[in-house]
């Protein structure tokens, strides 16, 4: 009889702007074992939240209590572990969004790559100085562990120079100005749970506060719709997506607006929130569209948005065998799915209306000249994942 090789304890850490998802997962070399999950959202907002759930998805915690700190969320998931007698992790793993032009494979951190990062907060300002502030005080709260970063640029290093390269200068391109992508883990968890299902030609639709899409052609990424940072693309949450850079340049000139200002219009004045005045959570703009225009208005621009990007992808990849929805749009609004996808017939791109409001796979009809497939995000395992792998060459 073979001995069952056991479980190695690992912490994902999975920090947005304002957010941080965790994750411990028992992971071996052939599968990996949630044993609990939970976020904190709104962080030093008037309604934030703390929730932990189990291995079957059962409530063990759920506060709404004020969390005005990163090193608080901390202290919840240690008591979390504590109090429900979770096995102590071996190693942390912590997504990060942007390691700039040197770090583009998954590492474990040492206090290189920790200066590394520093250097590298210009290119994801939003993102970047939060998940320092996490690795910090993760290295504070479980001293002597082993601590990896995962990439989400890592999924496309790869990208062919077209793609890659931007029309600028060659100077400024040999400093690593170029186009990185971004939601790297979430798509990696995509062609992973494709397996041997993953077509020659797939793009994946990555829609949620922060969305992208990538043209992935025999499960690499060919092209991708950010660009040198995660601001750049199709329209967001709070972000603008593509603009023509010469608004940039004349609110400079014309308003006085310096680099902050442009940064806090374009990260977290424009998008969803910037077109509607109403904010950014989708949900509630479906409940508001039927009476304000302006929320209708920013529901048809984000769809058309994700629209033109998935004709490029086709484009890039000559054709389409399937489409892939995820994030937390891509999963749950069946209505902006439907949307999205009505003007797509022409790539052979048709919705089953009825599979796509239970987003039971496929969704796609009959007819449809490629499959259409509603997929979770599972970044927080490709987290724990890699971590596993690095911590295992490190032995």
């Amino acid at each position: 009889m073979s001995i069952a090789e056991p479980g190695l304890p690992i912490l994902a850490l999975n920090t947005g702007s304002s957010s941080l998802k965790f994750g411990l997962y028992s992971v071996t070399t052939s599968k990996i074992e949630r044993l609990f999950t939970g976020e904190a959202e709104a962080i030093g907002n008037d309604k934030p939240s703390f929730n932990a759930r189990d291995s079957h998805g059962n409530v063990l915690l759920a506060e709404r209590e004020a969390i005005s700190s990163y090193e608080q969320v901390i202290t919840r998931i240690v008591s979390v572990l504590s109090h429900f007698k979770m096995p102590p992790p071996a190693i942390i793993g912590h997504r990060i969004v942007h390691g700039g032009p040197t770090l583009r494979q998954h590492c474990l951190i040492d206090g290189e790559v920790l200066d590394r990062l520093e250097s590298a907060i210009a290119f994801a300002p939003l993102h970047t100085p939060p998940a320092l502030s996490v690795i910090r005080l993760a290295k504070q709260r479980f001293p002597g562990l082993p601590h990896a970063a995962c990439f989400d640029t890592a999924f496309h290093s790869g990208l062919p120079e077209i793609a890659r390269t931007l029309p600028l200068p060659k100077e400024l391109r040999s400093e690593g100005i170029q186009r990185y992508g971004f939601h790297g883990l979430s798509y990696e968890s995509i062609v992973d749970q494709l397996g041997d299902d993953t077509p020659d030609r797939l793009v994946i639709a990555h829609l949620g506060n922060g969305a992208s899409i990538t043209a992935v052609k025999n499960g690499k990424s060919i092209d991708t719709s950010m660009g040198l940072t995660p601001t750049g693309g199709v329209i967001m949450g709070t972000r603008s997506g593509d603009l023509d850079p010469g608004i940039l340049i004349y609110l400079m000139r014309e308003k006085g607006l310096d680099a902050l200002a442009l940064e806090e219009l374009v990260d977290r004045r424009s998008g969803l929130a910037g077109i509607s005045g109403l904010g950014s959570d989708m949900r509630n703009l479906h409940q508001a569209s039927s009476l304000n225009e302006d929320a209708r208005l920013a529901i048809e621009m984000f769809c058309y948005s994700v629209r033109k990007q998935l004709a490029a992808m086709i484009a890039a990849l000559e054709g389409i065998d399937m489409l892939v929805f995820t994030g937390g749009i891509g999963e749950n609004d069946a209505a902006v799915r439907a949307e999205i996808c009505d003007s797509l017939s022409w790539s052979g791109v048709v919705l089953d209306p009825v599979r796509n409001r239970t987003a039971s796979n496929p969704i796609n009809d009959s007819t449809s000249r490629c499959s259409i497939r509603v997929l979770p995000s599972q970044e927080d395992e490709q987290i724990a994942r890699h971590s596993q792998a690095l911590y295992l060459r490190s032995i």
